[in-house]
């Protein structure tokens, strides 16, 4: 028995009924700056630091640091963060990254969750614990407080992996 598909590429001719769902704001630069700024203040990351953490990740190809503010959930002393868009690319498991967590920056492990039940699995923890995550990726939530295993598998199938961060 083979393990689950791999998630398609979004780019690929063959799949074209999937399509990326988490969407952007507009002027998310701006946006994303005023969220890098309130992480760095030291009183005012106490607040805004207890869902959010700046990711400092420096891109493949191009060499260029990036720094991305986003939502985490912490589980079982790690920190989960999932997303659809192509940044997290970047990312391997076994690659050492730095974070900015309630104010302070630090090194942290990473660890890529790509298949099919885990990304499904720690996105429903995520979704669970934060509807602000759930709404921005198109996740749904019943009125018991579960996300809709059909939103989940789109994500999943759009692209979506999480990141499994263990700050040192």
């Amino acid at each position: 028995m083979s393990g689950p598909n791999p998630p398609p590429d979004p780019s690929s001719a063959e799949d074209s009924t999937v399509t990326a769902r988490a969407r952007t704001v507009r002027l998310q630069w701006l946006v994303n700056q005023l969220f890098r700024g309130l992480l760095r203040a030291p009183l005012l990351c106490r607040v805004v630091g207890k869902r959010l953490l700046t990711l400092y990740v420096v891109g493949r190809r191009s060499g260029r640091q990036y720094a991305i503010p986003l939502a985490y959930h912490r589980h079982d002393g790690t920190l989960l963060v999932g997303t659809q868009f192509g940044w997290i690319r970047n990312l391997r498991t076994g690659q050492t990254v730095h974070i900015r967590l309630t104010g302070r920056r630090r090194p942290a492990d990473v660890r890529i969750l790509t298949d099919e039940t885990s990304v499904v699995e720690h996105l429903a923890i995520m979704a669970r614990d934060n509807r602000q995550f759930a709404k921005f990726n198109q996740i749904g939530i019943d009125q018991h407080g579960d996300p809709s295993p059909g939103d989940l598998h789109l994500a999943w199938a759009s692209g979506a992996r999480i990141a499994v961060l263990t700050p040192r």
